[in-house]
């Protein structure tokens, strides 16, 4: 366990260390809730949808820990590079341990930027009209954890930074923008419905919105089950590929 603390600590001792970081990934999820919000709010609300920032908010506070959960795999390659990796390879500690540590890490700096979204979101003008904020967490770190286990997967099979950052950027917008995070899931054609339905954001996005506002498409129960099984296989897969690796 000691291993593991160790391994959390140096992820967010490198996080708050980096001020430049922690308001640069915060640019975009800021964008979104005030051009969004501001400039589709009145056409969904002619629509019939209600007021689009409380629809909205889950989305984006979604896609702030999704960024950075992701990316964090690029600290795999970056001690590779660096050699730091070897030299914690070869600690007497296993691997999985490692890789947990590395994780947990990744995914507790991604919840702290989801919850630096939500107090944004908040002085915006988003007010919770079912307020369960344990639940929301329960949810946000769950995301977080599959998504910081997908970036570990994917950086275990990788060498340059440079093709990392080509596959997030292929599949980060594409997880993004098929989970229901901007728009309604209702009446969608098939081929999307299919989609939204395999994407794993999708569940963390309306367990989300359920827990902060009190309406979802499925039920609470049916998200939380999908996004833990998800992030048990990730888990075990990306614990997997990282005692793969050969420095």
């Amino acid at each position: 366990m000691n291993a593991i603390y160790i391994l959390w600590l140096r992820q967010l001792k490198r996080y708050f260390r980096s001020k430049s970081r922690i308001v640069g990934s915060l640019g975009q999820p800021l964008l979104f809730l005030l051009a969004l919000s501001f400039g589709f709010g009145p056409i969904f609300q002619k629509a019939g949808g209600g007021n689009y920032l409380e629809f909205l908010a889950p989305g984006v506070i979604a896609m702030g820990i999704l960024f950075t959960a992701l990316f964090s795999g690029i600290e795999i390659i970056w001690d590779k590079q660096f050699g730091f990796l070897k030299e914690t390879l070869v600690a007497p500690v296993t691997r999985l341990r490692i890789m947990i540590g590395r994780t947990l890490g990744g995914a507790t700096i991604a919840l702290i930027q989801g919850i630096i979204v939500l107090i944004i979101a908040y002085f915006i003008g988003f007010r919770l009209s079912s307020i369960n904020l344990f639940l929301a967490f329960v949810f946000m770190f769950l995301v977080a954890i599959i998504f910081t286990a997908l970036g570990t997967t994917i950086a275990s099979l990788l060498e340059d930074m440079q093709g990392f950052q080509l596959i997030m950027n292929f599949l980060v917008m594409p997880i993004f923008f098929f989970s229901g995070a901007l728009f309604p899931l209702n009446d969608l054609p098939r081929s999307i419905s299919l989609i939204s339905g395999a994407n794993p954001l999708t569940y963390g996005v309306d367990g989300l919105r359920g827990a902060l506002t009190g309406v979802s498409q499925f039920s609470l129960g049916t998200d939380l089950s999908v996004l833990i099984l998800t992030s048990a296989v990730l888990l075990v897969l990306g614990g997997y590929l990282f005692s793969k690796i050969e420095i």
